[in-house]
């Protein structure tokens, strides 16, 4: 998707891609291989030949980064194909809506790790964890997850995101988390399926004020497959919506 993508170079939104893709320029090689690219004058096909260069250059180097900076925010999804071998999928629960974090969880696509307050929920543990990671993928992490962690833990985090809550929405999937799982077909345990957000601070409270164990466990459970069921979102939603990108584009010329 990357490489065929043109959205980050100067003065290329949307139609203006689509005008370059129906052109029959339909990635970087044949960008720069062209003469002439139909809409770019001589001088601005120069400075866009130049950046796709150096595009080629980091992506060779996989600097995640440099793509983070250059592609606006909605269109980041472009990248997950590229990344998401380096991804952390992370959800956080909180004690509140919008209160203080009780629990993050963090999926690299084989393991889990659950970090929980008042045992492990450390900033320097969770600064090391996302570290190791180029890309974070949420699901409404960019209104809730992220502004929450930055908030209380004052992280920095990794500047490729994917919010697959506004992906969804790009290929006409609307609701909740638990909502779109459902719409593609995506199942939870008997034990968690159903529950909600509130249901997660119903639990912590429970813990807290009962000290049994079997509110955290439930916990962990609901927490671990928010998290585990991102990339199945993603690998259901990216592909087609990769499809219809290139399909509406084109057609509406």
């Amino acid at each position: 998707m990357i490489r065929e993508s043109f959205c980050f170079l100067p003065r290329v939104g949307a139609g203006k891609e689509s005008q370059i893709w129906q052109s029959g320029v339909t990635d970087w090689n044949s960008f720069l291989d062209a003469q002439k690219v139909p809409g770019f004058s001589v001088q601005t096909k120069q400075t866009c030949d130049s950046l796709l260069h150096t595009a080629r250059e980091q992506l060779l180097a996989e600097n995640a980064n440099w793509f983070g900076a250059m592609l606006d925010t909605q269109d980041h999804w472009r990248l997950y194909n590229t990344f998401k071998d380096d991804a952390v999928f992370l959800d956080i629960e909180t004690d509140g809506y919008y209160g203080s974090v009780t629990m993050v969880g963090m999926y690299d696509g084989r393991e889990t790790k659950t970090f929980v307050r008042g045992a492990n929920l450390d900033r320097t543990l969770l600064a090391e964890q996302l570290a190791k990671h180029k890309m974070i993928v949420t699901f409404n992490g960019k209104t809730f997850d992220l502004p929450i962690l930055k908030k209380y833990f004052n992280l920095t985090m990794p500047l490729l995101h994917v919010d697959l809550r506004f992906v969804c929405q790009k290929a006409g999937l609307t609701g909740g988390l638990k909502q779109i799982e459902k719409d593609l077909g995506i199942h939870r345990s008997s034990e968690v399926d159903g529950m909600q957000g509130i249901d997660a601070v119903y639990l912590w409270q429970q813990f807290k004020q009962t000290k049994n164990n079997k509110y955290l466990e439930l916990l962990i459970q609901y927490n671990e497959e928010d998290v585990i069921n991102l990339p199945a979102i993603a690998s259901k939603v990216i592909p087609p919506l990769w499809t219809k990108t290139r399909k509406n584009f084109t057609s509406e010329l």
